[in-house]
């Protein structure tokens, strides 16, 4: 399993291993292919917004972008890695919406983290009842991320 996170903010305050430690937590939970590559970009609002308007012809920024690459499925040679795809996360976004919901930033962006990897596995939220899986699923994978740790 590879898990690469990089940040595009100088400085940057967030713990960038507690990203990887998570995002894999969540792979391992989902029985992703142990030849694995995931990246975690950490951007400000003017990136999220330029990424949001030139791949989902959205204006202004969102809180994080899903860009899978391999099926999670699919079948490579022995040396060769399932490379997910990207999840891109917009702290300041995070923050904002902590307050809103009445919880942590810590647990705003472990949300957003885990939304992410959801969506490069296939999960969706387009009709109701793919949201109510995808939320549940969500849930029990932070609390079990909770008690773990």
């Amino acid at each position: 399993m590879q898990i690469s996170v990089v940040s595009h903010r100088e400085p940057e305050p967030l713990d960038l291993l507690a990203f990887e430690r998570l995002a894999a937590f969540v792979l391992e939970r989902e029985d992703a292919p142990a030849a694995v590559e995931l990246s975690i970009a950490i951007v400000d609002i003017a990136e999220m917004a330029e990424l949001n308007a030139g791949y989902r012809d959205k204006e202004g920024p969102t809180d994080v972008l899903s860009f899978p690459c391999d099926d999670p499925c699919a079948v490579v040679g022995p040396d060769e890695p399932v490379t997910l795809g990207d999840v891109v996360i917009a702290p300041e976004i995070a923050e904002r919406q902590a307050a809103d919901f009445g919880h942590t930033v810590e647990e705003e962006l472990n949300l957003l983290l885990v939304h992410g990897v959801l969506h490069l596995l296939g999960y969706d939220h387009e009709a109701d009842e793919d949201a109510e899986a995808m939320q549940a699923r969500e849930r029990v994978l932070l609390e079990a991320w909770q008690a773990a740790s």
